[in-house]
């Protein structure tokens, strides 16, 4: 495809692109990512994957874009933007993973913030990345990131074996990408509002940090979309301040989500 430079666009704020799918009733994916974007106060862009039919409770149908408008889109905004951060969430399959990937290599800086949401599988259990997908995300993309934020499901198919001990899963995981992880705690089996959650991040040189904080007292609509807003959260405090130290990054976005469940 014939791509021709346009002028390079000056923004008073950081641009953050969020790379996923779009989510119908607005709770998730790109529109999640654009509001909070917007409410931490950076440009926001996007590149969408997929289009979904869905609510809160389930998605009925999900549409892939095309891999040629993928591509377009992404040059598109790179071509015009000094992008600052990107954020990827539903990936869909192995193709538009390699799409992703070249357009990254291509346009990207290693010192620039790349945080990946590994979006894999719904809430209410409809699969977001084709299993025959998650090779190609471990290694065409995932060595590319500033951070990964899976839950403890997908960090489960990234390791290969269910996680019993977060800290350890999430030091392993770190080893294996070669990349910061913060592995989430939302998932884990806990029913009361009101009780402790365990976020653990652990960054490339092994240094371990916790964020405890409680689970929210939240119905379907506000917790639609959770993982997709803190991932944001986070690409956006990077872009508004590149040196902001990891850590502090999380836990600015994590307060973030915890009084603002936008």
């Amino acid at each position: 495809m014939e791509r021709i430079t346009t002028q390079r666009l000056i923004t008073k704020r950081p641009v953050c692109l969020s790379i996923g799918g779009s989510d119908s009733c607005g709770g998730a994916g790109i529109q999640a990512d654009l509001r909070v974007f917007e409410a931490l106060g950076v440009k926001g862009c996007s590149v969408i994957t997929a289009l979904t039919a869905q609510n809160p409770q389930r998605i009925t149908r999900i549409e892939p874009a095309s891999l040629a408008q993928q591509d377009a889109e992404i040059h598109a905004i790179f071509d015009a933007y000094d992008v600052t951060a990107v954020k990827t969430g539903m990936l869909l399959d192995a193709e538009h993973i390699a799409v992703l990937a070249a357009g990254l290599q291509h346009h990207w800086q290693a010192h620039k913030a790349l945080v990946i949401d590994p979006v894999m599988i719904s809430s209410s259990g409809k699969r977001l990345l084709a299993e025959s997908a998650v090779d190609t995300l471990i290694k065409a993309l995932l060595p590319m990131a500033s951070l990964i934020t899976p839950n403890l499901d997908e960090a489960a198919v990234l390791l290969g074996y269910p996680v019993n001990d977060s800290e350890a899963a999430a030091v392993e995981l770190a080893e294996k990408l070669g990349c910061a992880v913060l592995l989430k705690g939302g998932h884990a089996e806990v029913i009361e509002a009101d009780t402790m959650l365990v976020d653990m991040l652990v960054s490339t040189d092994g240094q371990v940090h916790r964020f405890e904080h409680l689970r929210k007292p939240w119905g379907d609509e506000q917790r639609h979309g959770t993982g997709c807003r803190l991932a944001a959260a986070i690409a956006a405090e990077l872009a508004l301040m590149p040196s902001l130290e990891l850590p502090l990054a999380c836990h600015k976005a994590i307060s973030f989500l915890q009084d603002d469940a936008l």
